[in-house]
């Protein structure tokens, strides 16, 4: 077992000579799996050992859709006459679900025991809670986590292998760990993998209120996770407050084992601590509410790059002084970078590639375009400071040049390994006018407006480019909190005409492409759908129930499935055009 101290000057090892990391991790992957079938279509016939340019120029850049069909095999259990491994050749252990973000289906990624990926994985997860200890050093009386975790999505294949998020993972791999890791936990086992996420969230700040004194920090995988529980707190607070005092919780919580497990932690009725939570709730008062309810937490992490930046305004309310730190960077395929400095700003958070962790290259992308520029890539030492890429991954578990959809920026180099920021998910298409930067740059501007205009918060918000109009139309679908003057029919004119007025702001901070588009009337003036209250929560349901995983569930900013859009044009209360008004 290493010491904290040498997981970190490990991790730092990994940074430097990052080029010949590079090479010997391709040379590694290569060594075990030229020889599974997807590979042996591009490398037939090449003398082992391939090099790196060899492997980049014979084996084409791809996509999730090049390998569903071999993963949709395994997942059945059809493996081929030949029997030659498909995609690697480690046993499979189970299938990972990727986020469900931009479709209400989410893909499965396969895990396989894969000895060096586990290795660096242990390392990158290791890394991670050594550097958070280094800063704020365990206290023996105060050691446990306000964790939102929801690791009850399992379900299984065809052929019978286990499929869940990949943070569910510790959960139900048999790992001598899991007892540790349930101990941080303020939450009992079987409130983490229940069945509703409601329930789970409810429950979490239940046990997370009953055992306030020993909180040390506030933990969920993205910011929105924390948003949507605190959202829940405020609504919820007096029922809670009820539970603590009564000693067991709302005949709401109908999972049994989620409930006589809450039961066993609230210990019989808490009258005293009801009435200090109740005093603090009745203020309603939600600015630094954590650091009023839970006075001995030292901090809040969770990732705020990219889409989740919407939320970090919201969470800091929440947060008052608790430091709020950033997140890692790891995909469902592999671990990509590490935040090192976890006391920069989150919203800026920087992350340094880890050499070892997959053979990593770099797709530049034109953010004038909406576009990457052409298929040519860099390899980690080509990459240029202040300019954007997609990156692509060979990683030791079955995907070779793989697009994971994801710009970065290269921001600077830590040792001889890039330090790279989270922009946003990649365009789908050249078509697409507007990136998720783009709708949130002018969402941003949008929020101010309707600030001045009349007392409205947006709490949600997504695009679709409707391509069977013509023009074309961009819809942007925006989620107002109950209580607005959007939503009172008395005032319906009177907010139909603030909305009005504010699309200027909104169109104006589209984009270069959008403008240039409108402009030549090749798109239609922009349709605004004001939608009920809960409208983006029923995605979630709905994602959920098709198997995504709640924790690494996050609301899509550019939709594109028109089951989503369907539902969203149905939940509109008020839909404003620049031309024309309906209500």
């Amino acid at each position: 077992m290493m010491t904290d101290e040498e997981i970190i000057n490990k991790l730092e090892a990994t940074t430097k000579d990052a080029t010949r990391h590079q090479l010997d991790t391709l040379q590694t992957i290569l060594e075990c799996n030229a020889g599974v079938r997807y590979l042996q279509t591009y490398l037939r016939g090449y003398r082992s050992p391939v090099d790196a340019v060899t492997f980049r120029r014979a084996v084409p850049l791809s996509c999730y859709d090049d390998y569903a069909d071999d993963i949709h095999r395994m997942a059945d259990g059809i493996i081929g006459d030949d029997a030659q491994p498909l995609l690697s050749v480690d046993p499979l252990i189970c299938f990972f679900y990727s986020s469900g973000t931009s479709s209400t289906r989410p893909k499965l990624i396969p895990h396989f025991d894969s000895k060096p990926s586990k290795v660096i994985s242990y390392l990158a997860h290791q890394g991670c809670a050594a550097i958070v200890r280094r800063l704020f050093p365990p206290r023996p009386s105060i050691n446990k986590f306000l964790w939102f975790l929801y690791a009850g999505n399992v379900t299984s294949t065809k052929s019978g292998y286990k499929a869940m998020a990949a943070s569910s993972y510790p959960m139900h791999s048999n790992n001598s760990n899991t007892s540790h890791f349930l101990s941080m936990c303020v939450s009992p086992r079987e409130v983490i993998v229940g069945s509703d996420v409601q329930q789970q969230m409810y429950c979490h700040l239940l046990c997370g209120l009953r055992q306030w004194e020993l909180v040390d920090g506030v933990l969920t995988p993205y910011a929105v996770g924390l948003v949507r529980a605190f959202n829940l707190l405020e609504s919820k607070w007096e029922h809670l407050c009820e539970d603590l005092e009564h000693g067991f919780p709302s005949s709401e919580i109908t999972d049994v084992k989620m409930r006589d497990s809450v039961i066993e932690i609230l210990c019989g009725p808490q009258v005293d601590l009801s009435k200090r939570i109740r005093s603090i709730c009745e203020e309603k008062n939600w600015e630094g509410i954590l650091s009023k309810l839970w006075p001995n937490a030292r901090y809040i992490r969770c990732v705020c790059t990219g889409s989740m930046e919407q939320y970090y305004s919201k969470l800091k309310y929440y947060a008052g002084e608790m430091t709020v730190l950033g997140g890692d960077y790891f995909a469902s395929e592999c671990c990509v970078g590490i935040n090192l400095d976890i006391m920069q700003p989150p919203e800026l958070t920087q992350f340094v590639m880890l050499p070892t962790a997959a053979y990593f290259e770099f797709l530049p992308f034109d953010s004038n375009m909406t576009s990457v520029t052409g298929e040519e890539t860099v390899d980690l030492s080509g990459v240029e400071v202040g300019k954007m890429y997609e990156v692509v991954v060979t990683t030791y578990r079955g995907f070779y040049r793989y697009r994971l959809g994801d710009i970065v920026k290269v921001v600077g180099f830590y040792n001889s390994s890039p330090q790279v920021e989270f922009v946003m998910r990649a365009p789908k298409t050249p078509g697409e006018i507007i990136t998720e930067r783009d709708l949130m740059s002018a969402m941003a501007s949008f929020q101010v407006a309707l600030r001045n205009e009349m007392t409205a918060e947006i709490m949600e918000f997504a695009s679709f480019l409707d391509l069977e109009l013509s023009p074309n139309q961009l819809k942007i679908f925006v989620e107002a909190k109950e209580g607005c003057l959007f939503l009172q029919k008395e005032k319906l004119h009177e907010s139909v005409m603030a909305l009005k007025r504010c699309c200027s702001s909104l169109e104006d901070g589209l984009g270069g492409i959008y403008k240039v588009m409108k402009a030549r009337g090749e798109v239609a003036p922009l349709l605004v759908y004001v939608v009920k209250p809960g409208s983006f929560d029923r995605l979630l349901q709905v994602a959920i129930a098709n198997g995504a995983p709640a924790s690494q569930y996050k609301p899509p900013k550019i939709i594109r499935n028109r089951e989503i859009v369907d539902f969203m044009e149905v939940s509109a209360v008020v839909t404003v055009c620049r031309d024309s008004v309906d209500g």
